[in-house]
């Protein structure tokens, strides 16, 4: 086997960030590069061919690798946000199979990277919840339960974008007096430096704020969280959301007697309150007794590169070592 058939090519693609790692099979980390979203609800499927390709070639440069002559892959393992719908998935395969990377292509949903980033087992449960909020469901003889996704039109709420709305809309209400006084009335707009609620809103409306960024008031909601009563119920809210998803997914498996690992990840959740996280294993409990919940101990890029190695049947000694390096780059990538 040659040094060109021996890279693993790893991506977990979001709505916010897209993580790209090259791995080799002794479980050496080549590279890690991080770009912008790849979900191809936002920028479409020859958007995200065009981000994935401009992402790797800056892998393989990071990595010393020529780009304009590119090594084989051995195998790719492409998780992507957006990848939900079984016609979307097929048009997406289909595209980046298209650019020739490998034969051994596998292209499905994060929420498949996330599981594997959680326990290897091979089967269970994983709610991501990030720029939005998804969930999927293995159970040990490769059933599979899958959610649209689409946001409210498939009764989604719990994304980041849906929290930091909640938190916005709590603010103005409590600054107009059509709710309750919350510590959010100052925290929102102090985080835009604006002096109220109505100057946020004024701003967004004004596309002044690109509305993407309501995301980013998710953690302000969490701060205020420790003593408002309003950020609470925005964040048990989002508990109950991840209950729902991840209890559904265990019902239509038939694995509520089960002992099954519920994985969570997702930056939003990952930066959720531990009130969050333990209000979330009751609530699964109330309904899987023997379930374990866990937040996810690695990163879902790492779970993309295990998923390559599952599939190459690489050592586990290899494996190891590609989880401890990837992570560790992952989480310098977090601290920059």
């Amino acid at each position: 086997m040659t040094v060109a058939r021996e890279i693993v090519l790893a991506v977990d693609g979001g709505n916010v960030k897209t993580d790209l790692a090259l791995v080799d099979v002794g479980g050496r980390l080549l590279s890690l590069v991080r770009g912008g979203r790849s979900s191809p609800h936002h920028i479409g499927v020859d958007g995200c061919a065009s981000l994935l390709e401009g992402v790797l070639a800056e892998a393989f440069a990071s990595a010393g690798l020529d780009p304009e002559n590119r090594p084989g892959i051995a195998c790719a393992q492409i998780m992507v946000a957006g990848a939900d719908l079984p016609e979307e998935l097929v048009v997406l395969r289909a595209r980046l199979a298209r650019l020739g990377w490998t034969d051994r292509l596998t292209v499905d949903n994060d929420t498949f990277a996330l599981l594997r980033s959680g326990t290897d087992r091979g089967w269970g449960v994983a709610v991501v919840c990030g720029g939005g909020i998804n969930c999927v469901g293995v159970a040990p003889d490769g059933r599979e339960v899958r959610f649209p996704s689409l946001g409210r039109i498939t009764g989604d709420w719990g994304g980041g974008y849906d929290v930091g709305m909640a938190g916005l809309t709590a603010a103005a209400r409590s600054a107009d007096g059509r709710g309750p006084k919350t510590a959010l009335e100052a925290a929102v707009p102090a985080h835009f430096k604006l002096s109220g609620p109505l100057d946020v809103a004024r701003a967004l409306h004004l596309k002044q704020i690109p509305s993407a960024r309501l995301g980013e008031l998710a953690r302000v909601v969490f701060a205020a969280a420790h003593d408002d009563r309003v950020a609470t119920e925005i964040v048990e809210r989002l508990a109950d959301e991840v209950i729902a998803f991840a209890t559904a997914a265990l019902r239509r498996l038939d694995l509520t007697e089960q002992a099954t690992d519920v994985v969570l990840g997702g930056g939003l959740l990952r930066a959720a309150p531990a009130s969050a996280v333990e209000r979330i294993a009751r609530g699964v409990r109330e309904v899987a007794p023997a379930a374990s919940v866990l937040v996810a101990p690695i990163a879902p890029i790492v779970g993309a590169a295990l998923l390559g190695f599952d599939e190459l049947g690489v050592n586990s000694t290899a494996a190891a070592r590609a989880s401890a390096e990837l992570n560790a780059a992952f989480i310098r990538i977090e601290l920059q």
